[in-house]
């Protein structure tokens, strides 16, 4: 069984916020493998469904992103779910938009969300999926850039990309990340046509 964590902020003041593509993923995802129906538990809402033949819990954390590693933490511990059957979508200021990177591992990279996830899990040995979101240019501006909307000019990106993770979410599941940073990045620039 794999655990599959979006991270964003409840509320619709939030939905559409950059900090919230966590949130976004997951629901393209549980659309596209007709996962059940949302449900409250664990501090979040899960949904459940099938991936390639494994059964997967989605988790979306209802904590607010600074304490997301509560909800994760319980739902992992009761579900007995290992770190490195934790997948982590989350927001990457780090990458330029609509870039996607998969790594096992690591910092937080500042991230409050990661930061609570390592301390409640008790360890950083979990996949993170970091979807670019870019970085508006100065650190002072970081919390207001995350916790507004994408623009009208980035919904195209942002539905491309989801629906991308959502169609080759299998090969994730199966432990062939570089396949899937592969799969999502041609969907993401498909090849020009002659």
């Amino acid at each position: 069984m794999k655990l599959l964590v979006g991270l964003g902020n409840p509320g619709p003041e939030y939905a559409a916020n950059r900090h919230n593509i966590g949130f976004l993923a997951l629901d393209a995802i549980a659309a596209k493998h007709r996962f059940g129906p949302w449900k409250r538990r664990f501090h979040g809402e899960t949904a459940d469904g099938f991936v390639d033949g494994m059964k997967v819990v989605a988790l979306k954390p209802l904590t607010y992103m600074n304490l997301s590693g509560q909800s994760v933490g319980e739902a992992a511990r009761f579900l007995k779910i290992a770190a490195a059957d934790t997948i982590v979508i989350h927001d990457e200021l780090d990458l330029p938009p609509a870039k996607l990177r998969v790594k096992t591992g690591g910092g937080h990279g500042g991230h409050n969300g990661l930061k609570s996830i390592d301390a409640h899990l008790g360890t950083k040995d979990y996949v993170r999926v970091r979807l670019g979101i870019g970085h508006p240019g100065d650190k002072d501006r970081v919390a207001d850039y995350v916790l507004h909307d994408f623009g009208k000019g980035e919904a195209a990106w942002v539905g491309d990309m989801t629906a991308a993770i959502a169609a080759d979410l299998g090969l994730l599941i199966a432990g062939k990340a570089a396949q899937f940073m592969n799969k999502v990045g041609l969907a993401m620039n498909p090849a020009p046509t002659k």
